[in-house]
């Protein structure tokens, strides 16, 4: 199964790339696994002119490849102001529209919210909220994941490089949402 991970904030240092990173290490050893790193967003506002489909950049075209050929989509973000990052809400205005549209269709989406603390759930039930309106609204066949992972404590339980540190309720939890989320992607696919 070919899953796309979108770590979802632009900050240097993020916690989103870390959890990123643990979610490639479940899956890797049985699914081809991309990460699309915000760090790289360059996708500009709305009064800004947008995309241009017939001149993407190296990271809208990487992105849009990587959604494109995906089964699975990953959505993390950080919680930002009790919300999701400014930055996955601009690419969710693009990208459901022509010529990109197909991008959100026969897809599984599944949903992280990340914390220094404890939190996290916010982003997550957000983006389950505008990917359930985008599908409907656009008539696309594809399942939002019933399941979120919430990322507590994140520099106290994963490392840069996503390694756990040893926090064994943690990698239950991850573990749990990742085989969870496979298993949604193959019954839809089945």
């Amino acid at each position: 199964m070919r899953i796309a991970i979108i770590s979802g904030s632009a900050r240097t240092n993020n916690n989103t790339i870390r959890v990123a990173k643990a979610i490639q290490r479940v899956l890797s050893n049985a699914h081809q696994v991309t990460i699309i790193d915000f760090i790289h967003y360059d996708i500009p506002l709305m009064a800004q002119g947008g995309m241009n489909a017939e001149a993407l950049t190296p990271f809208q075209s990487g992105l849009i490849q990587a959604i494109d050929e995906a089964h699975v989509v990953v959505l993390i973000s950080p919680e930002y102001n009790w919300s999701t990052t400014p930055e996955i809400l601009n690419m969710l205005h693009y990208l459901p529209n022509k010529p990109f549209q197909d991008l959100f269709n026969n897809k599984v989406f599944a949903f992280v919210g990340v914390s220094t603390g404890k939190g996290g759930k916010t982003p997550a039930i957000h983006l389950m909220q505008i990917l359930n309106k985008l599908i409907s609204f656009s008539n696309q066949d594809s399942i939002v994941s019933a399941k979120i992972f919430e990322s507590h404590f994140t520099k106290e339980v994963l490392d840069a490089e996503g390694i756990s540190l040893g926090n064994e309720m943690y990698d239950l939890g991850l573990t749990d949402f990742c085989n969870y989320t496979i298993r949604m992607a193959q019954r839809w696919f089945k």
